[in-house]
């Protein structure tokens, strides 16, 4: 969809910028963020230690383009600076992106069926409707949380997510870390492992007796859903169309 809005960033790595302005932008409207907390990155370097990520306690809904830091996972004076990211930002964010090049984007929330997830004693996402079945032996569950996400917290998390298959980490205690090769492909998978949570979250309170797939139906449904053309890219080119009509402020 062709609109008028003429993206106004001529910062280095512009349409990377846009996506995740976009993204930031509707996460708010879905009401998966928290406060100023919470952060995308997107590694824009061949060994993903280089990477996008919003600033400091912005709030999403204002977060723009040129609003995005540049970070360098292995500068150790990233915090010294004016323009410091969150020190948990930079814990986990840069963890993640140190340790993983197949995590080219990380996006983490403390959405509220995810979180819900991450409380209970037994966290998993049993396969209950295709939504869920998305997600059959394709995340991780952390079940070593111990405390704010600083450099030691982050570190460790990065080594759960050694499996490339493994594209959620549900964080115990905490909510939900999601990776992928581009923003579009992360925030989509972001966004159905918040409705395949509330799904699962609603069906458990109903008190009934559930429905599970059997693990060869939910693994087909899993790779039928992995191989459907272009979703995830349209899904993102929808929500820049209907922020662009409405004038929003995002991509600049």
């Amino acid at each position: 969809m062709q609109t008028n809005v003429t993206h106004l960033t001529n910062l280095p790595y512009a349409s990377q910028r846009i996506d995740l302005a976009a993204a930031f932008r509707w996460t708010a409207r879905l009401n998966m963020h928290e406060g100023v907390a919470n952060h995308f990155s997107l590694a824009v370097n061949d060994d993903g230690t280089q990477f996008l990520m919003n600033p400091n306690q912005r709030h999403f809904s204002r977060i723009k383009a040129s609003d995005m830091l540049l970070i360098d996972a292995n500068d150790p004076d990233t915090l010294q600076g004016p323009n410091a990211p969150d020190p948990t930002a930079w814990g986990l964010h840069g963890g993640v992106h140190r340790a993983c090049p197949h995590a080219r984007c990380v996006m983490h929330v403390h959405s509220v069926h995810a979180t819900v997830l991450a409380c209970l004693a037994d966290s998993r996402l049993l396969p209950v409707d295709q939504n869920t079945a998305m997600f059959f032996n394709r995340y991780v569950i952390d079940d070593g949380y111990s405390g704010l996400a600083f450099e030691d917290e982050g570190a460790r998390c990065a080594t759960l997510l050694t499996d490339p298959k493994q594209k959620v980490m549900i964080m115990g205690n905490h909510g939900v870390l999601v990776i992928g090769d581009t923003v579009a492909e992360t925030f989509d998978r972001m966004y159905y492992f918040e409705r395949a949570a509330e799904t699962y979250i609603r069906s458990l309170q109903t008190g009934q007796p559930l429905r599970v797939l059997s693990d060869e139906i939910a693994e087909k449904t899993a790779s039928e859903l992995e191989g459907y053309p272009d979703m995830a890219e349209a899904h993102l080119s929808e929500l820049k169309a209907i922020l662009d009509e409405e004038q929003s402020d995002y991509a600049g």
